[in-house]
C-alpha cells in the first residue's frame, strides 16, 4: 500500500509551497450569498489550482467543525448556504460547501464518502454498514486529485467537545497512496491507485496521517496495525528523513517498552506485562521544534505470552541508551553503544568524551534497593582525565537498575539537564557490593582514585592508598595521626596506614605550600 515515501514527501513540500502569494483569503467576510463569496475570493486567482486553493484555505479557516452536530447529525446544518451562514458544520457539510464553491468557480469537482480512520477510530477496527466521512476529488489539469478540508480545518478533543482551529496542509492535494492510509472511498476507482485496495487491505495497514509527516518521518514497520508479540516483545521501526524525539504509550502507561534513537528514525521493542490485546500509541515531533508531540500512529498488539524476566525500573526515560540526541547535549563516543549492560558481578564502567564546556553526572535508581539518594550516589564514581569522563558502578545487590547521566555547563549555577540512560541488569546473587568512598567539593576533575575503592574497610588492616591528584602539593590519610602519601615517578599518590582504631579514614590534600589542607575523600571502617 505504501510507495517510495521519499518521493512522496518531496511532493508533498512542493505542493505546500504553491500559491504562496493567495494572503487574502484569510480576511474576507463574506456572508450574503456563495456567488459572493467566490467572486470575492476570486478576484487574484487566475488558474484552476490558484481557485482550488483560494476556496480550500478560506473552508479550512472559517468553517468551525460542529461538535454537537457529530452526536446528533439529523441536526447538523450541511446545506451549503447553512453552512455559509452559520460558519459551522459536519464533514459532510465542509464537502459540501467545498464542491458548491468550486463548481461555481468553474471547477470540477465531486463530493466523496466512505471510511475514515478519524475520530473515534481504533486499530484493528472493522468497517461496515454506511460511510461515517465525506471529503472531495477536483479536477485539475486533466487530473484527480484528493482533499479534505475538514481535517485540513483543524481537529478535536479526545471527547469530541471541542474543536480547536489548527490549519493542515497535509490534505490539499494529497497523494493517493498517502491519502489511502485514512480514507477508504464508497467508489473504488476514487482512491485513485492501481491496483486498488480492498476494504480488508485498509483495514489492516497501519494509519499514517498529517502528523506523521509532519514531524519529518518516511515510513513505520510493521505497516500492519495488528502485531502479534514473539516471545512477549512486539518491535516497531520508523524510519524519518530528520532527527525526531518519541514517547509512546501502552494502554495509557509509559512503561513497558524499551525505546532507541536511531540516527534515521527509532526502535522500540514493547513488552506487554498481561496477555490479551494492547493499544500502542506512539507520539513524536521534530527536533528542531519547541511545540508539543503529537500522536503520529498506534497499533493493535496481540500478546500471547508474557516475558517475565523484562522489568522496567519506574525511573527508566526513554529513550535509552546513548544517540545523536546524547551527541547533542554534548557527551560523545560512548564506551556502551547498546541501551543495556547486564553485568555477573555487579560492576561496570560507562565513559564518554565531554565537551570542554561541560561538566556531569550519574545517579542510579533502582526499584528492588530501598536506599537514600546519598547511598545511590556513593554506588557511581566518577573520574575525569582531560576531556573523558568514566563512571563506574558497584551494585549493592542483583536487580535491574537505571543509571541515569546529566551535565550543565560549567559556568551554569543551576541544576543539572538529563542526557540519556542506561538499563544496568545483574541476576547474580552473591553480589553485594559496598559504596565507593566519600567524596568532598574538594575532589577535583582530574583526579583520578586507584586503590581502595570500596567505602567502607575492614579493621585492624593495613590499607594502601594510591591515587592521581595534578597540581597537589600534599596529601595524607588522618589515621588517628598523619600517615602521609607520596608522589611517585608515575604521577600518583601512594602510601600506607593502619585501620586499627579507627572508625572512619580521610584523605587531606592542599594545592601549595600557603594553603590549608582540604578534605578529599572519606572511608568508613567496620566496626
Amino acid at each position: 500500500m505504501v510507495t517510495n515515501c521519499m518521493s512522496v514527501f518531496k511532493e508533498i513540500k512542493m505542493m505546500q509551497r504553491t500559491s504562496k502569494h493567495l494572503k487574502r483569503e484569510f480576511t474576507v467576510n463574506v456572508t450574503s450569498s456563495i456567488e459572493d463569496l467566490v467572486g470575492v475570493l476570486l478576484k487574484e486567482a487566475h488558474t484552476d489550482l490558484e481557485k482550488v486553493r483560494a476556496i480550500w484555505m478560506w473552508v479550512c479557516h472559517h468553517i468551525e467543525y460542529d461538535v454537537m452536530g457529530y452526536e446528533n447529525t439529523a441536526k447538523a446544518l450541511t446545506n451549503p448556504t447553512d453552512v455559509l451562514r452559520s460558519r459551522k458544520s459536519i464533514c459532510a457539510g465542509y464537502a459540501g460547501l467545498f464542491e458548491r464553491m468550486c463548481s461555481i468557480a468553474g471547477i470540477e469537482c465531486l463530493k466523496l464518502s466512505g471510511y475514515a480512520k478519524g475520530y473515534g477510530y481504533k486499530p484493528g477496527q472493522r468497517f461496515s454498514g454506511n460511510s461515517d466521512h465525506a471529503w472531495n476529488a477536483v479536477r485539475l489539469e486533466r487530473s484527480w486529485h484528493l482533499l479534505d478540508s475538514t481535517w485540513g480545518a483543524g481537529h478535536c478533543n479526545d471527547k469530541c467537545t471541542k474543536f480547536t482551529f489548527e490549519y493542515k496542509e497535509y490534505y490539499f492535494l494529497t497523494h493517493p497512496a498517502l491519502f489511502i492510509g485514512n480514507h477508504f472511498p464508497e467508489e473504488e476507482k476514487w482512491q485513485l491507485l492501481k491496483p486498488p485496495v480492498s476494504l480488508r487491505q485498509y483495514e489492516a495497514s497501519v494509519s499514517l496521517g498529517a502528523q506523521f509527516y509532519n514531524a519529518g518521518l518516511l515510513s513505520a514497520h510493521p505497516e500492519t496495525v495488528a502485531i502479534q508479540t514473539e516471545d512477549g516483545k512486539a518491535t516497531i521501526l520508523i524510519e524519518s528523513h530528520s532527527p525526531a524525539l518519541f514517547m509512546f504509550d501502552l494502554n495509557g502507561t509509559k512503561r513497558s517498552g524499551l525505546m532507541t534513537l536511531e540516527n534515521n528514525g527509532m526502535k522500540l521493542e514493547v513488552y506487554p506485562e498481561t496477555t490479551g490485546s494492547h493499544t500502542l500509541n506512539l507520539s513524536a515531533k521534530p527536533y528542531s521544534s519547541k511545540g508539543n508531540y503529537y500522536v503520529v500512529l498506534s497499533y493493535l498488539i496481540e500478546c500471547k505470552s508474557v516475558d517475565r524476566n523484562i522489568k522496567f525500573p519506574k525511573d527508566l526515560d526513554n529513550p535509552v541508551g546513548p544517540s545523536w540526541l546524547t551527541e547533542k547535549k554534548g557527551l560523545s563516543q560512548p564506551s556502551h553503544v547498546d541501551p543495556i549492560i547486564h553485568t555477573r558481578n555487579g560492576c561496570c564502567a560507562v565513559s564518554f568524551t565531554l565537551h570542554k564546556d561541560l561538566t556531569s553526572m550519574a545517579l542510579l535508581n533502582s526499584d528492588d534497593v530501598t536506599v537514600t539518594e546519598d547511598v545511590r550516589r556513593r554506588h557511581v564514581f566518577k573520574t575525569q582525565r582531560e576531556n573523558r569522563v568514566e563512571f563506574n558502578i558497584q551494585l549493592p545487590q542483583a536487580g535491574t537498575y537505571v543509571l541515569q547521566i546529566y551535565a550543565k555547563n560549567k559556568s551554569d549555577h543551576g541544576s543539572y539537564d538529563y542526557v540519556c540512560n542506561y538499563l544496568l541488569c545483574c541476576t547474580n546473587p552473591a553480589v553485594r557490593w559496598p559504596v565507593f568512598p566519600l567524596v568532598y567539593t574538594s575532589w577535583a576533575e582530574g583526579y583520578e582514585l586507584v586503590k581502595p575503592l570500596a567505602g567502607v574497610l575492614p579493621a585492624n588492616r593495613s590499607v594502601h592508598f594510591k591515587l592521581r591528584a595534578p597540581g597537589v602539593t600534599a596529601i595524607y590519610v588522618d589515621d588517628n595521626g598523619r600517615s602521609p602519601l607520596t608522589l611517585c615517578d608515575n604521577g600518583y599518590w601512594e602510601g600506607t596506614c593502619s585501620t586499627t582504631g579507627c572508625q572512619t579514614l580521610t584523605l587531606f590534600a592542599k594545592e601549595n605550600l600557603t594553603y590549608n589542607y582540604s578534605g578529599i575523600l572519606q572511608y568508613k571502617v567496620e566496626a
